[in-house]
Parts: structure tokens; C-alpha cells; sequence
């Protein structure tokens, strides 16, 4: 299968990508993981985006095509793929069409995770990390250490990031409604939308999601 997942920040779609690329035995291909590979391996494309970002300029959507034109055309993506952060706008998406419709290939859904606003607000506003060790995070309602802004892990001191502040995070919906929302609208036209919601547990999601895409039911 070939899949676009979509969803709001806070939505779980890295923990949702990683569950159904392994359960449909396709690679996930993130965005963030594209952008590290090519420039940790110091690739023409990574250096060219490496230029962009470090003179604080947004890196082009053509690099970002590039990027995953190549990784798409890996072995391990022969048989389909779950694309992750990209496209994340509308031209990004006809982009994507374009280079599919070349090479003889079609998406087959595009996953959205709804979630609630108020929600994605709580989830995200809500965690805290450990300074000693970003790996372990914690939350005011979901996940509560023992002791209250202590590390159950090391004891280190938990604090709220500042990119996790409420303002920070609704500044973030703002910028995916008005950027990247508008893809879903794209992809319906071409009915390929399945709208599953993100609520509850993990397992839970992941289940909803593959019986939804196994169905080809959503907002066709």
C-alpha cells in the first residue's frame, strides 16, 4: 500500500506511522528522517538543505521532493510506502501526483487522525520532560511521575519545553490549518480520505486505522 497519513500536531502520527508501516510491512518515511539521513550522509541534497537552514530559510518544497523522490524509489519500497510529513502543503501534493503518475504508481488512502483542538492542546501543553534524559517524558494527566516534577526514571527535574507552551502549540494548529489542512480537501476530490479518529489508546488507534484502511472507508 501507499499511504499518506495526515493528522494535527499532537495527533500521534510518529507513533501511529511506526505501528502501521511495521503491520503493512512498508518503510516509514518521515519528513524529519529524510532531512537527518541526507545530511548526515553530507548528499548533494542534504548540503543544499543543510545551506538553507543554516541561514535560517526554510528549505524548498523541490529539495523536500527530491529527497523523497529517492527514497521512495529504495528496494524496500517496492511493494508501497507510508509517507509522513509529506507533502505537507497543496503543492507539495500535485508534486507528489506528478512524480507517482511518472513512475506508473498511485497512492491508495490517505489516512487523517482527528483529533479535537482543546485536545491536541492538553496532550501537547501537557507533557514534561526530564532534564537529564529527553527520552523520558511524562504528562500532568496522562502519564504522572511519582513525585510531583520529579523523574521516576533518574530523578532528574521535569519542565515544560517552551515549544510545548499553549501558546506555542495553538501558534502550531494555526499554521497546519492554514498550510497543510487544505491537502485533505485536495485528496478528497480524489477520493482517497479515510478520517479515523486518534482518541484513545495507541493499540486502539492502530487497530481503527488498519480495519479503516483494509475497508477503504472514510470521507469518500
Amino acid at each position: 500500500m501507499r499511504i499518506v497519513l495526515v493528522g494535527p500536531p499532537g495527533a500521534g502520527k510518529g507513533t501511529q506511522a511506526a505501528f502501521l508501516a511495521k503491520n503493512l510491512s512498508i518503510p516509514h518515511i518521515s519528513t524529519g528522517d529524510l532531512f537527518r539521513a541526507n545530511i548526515s550522509r553530507q548528499t548533494e541534497l542534504g548540503k543544499l538543505a543543510k545551506s538553507y537552514m543554516d541561514a535560517g530559510n526554510l528549505v524548498p518544497d523541490e529539495v523536500t521532493i527530491a529527497m523523497a523522490k529517492d527514497r521512495m524509489e529504495q528496494p524496500d519500497a517496492g511493494n508501497g510506502f507510508l509517507l509522513d510529513g509529506f507533502p505537507r502543503n497543496v503543492s507539495q501534493a500535485e508534486a507528489l501526483d506528478e512524480l507517482l503518475e511518472r513512475e506508473s504508481m498511485q497512492l491508495d488512502a490517505v489516512l487523517d487522525l482527528e483529533v479535537p483542538e482543546d485536545e491536541v492542546v492538553k496532550r501537547i501543553a501537557g507533557r514534561r520532560i526530564c532534564r537529564n534524559d529527553s527520552s523520558h517524558v511524562f504528562h500532568v494527566t496522562y502519564k504522572q511521575p511519582a513525585a510531583d516534577g520529579v523523574c521516576d526514571v533518574c530523578g532528574g527535574e521535569l519542565y515544560q519545553r517552551d515549544d510545548d507552551s499553549e501558546e506555542t502549540v495553538r501558534t502550531r494548529l494555526e499554521v497546519y490549518h492554514t498550510q497543510t489542512e487544505p491537502i485533505i480537501d485536495y485528496y478528497k476530490a480524489q477520493g482517497l480520505v479515510v478520517t479515523i479518529s486518534a482518541l484513545g489508546k495507541v493499540e486502539d488507534v492502530t487497530t481503527r486505522a488498519m480495519e479503516a484502511l483494509k475497508r477503504g472507508e472514510g470521507d469518500k
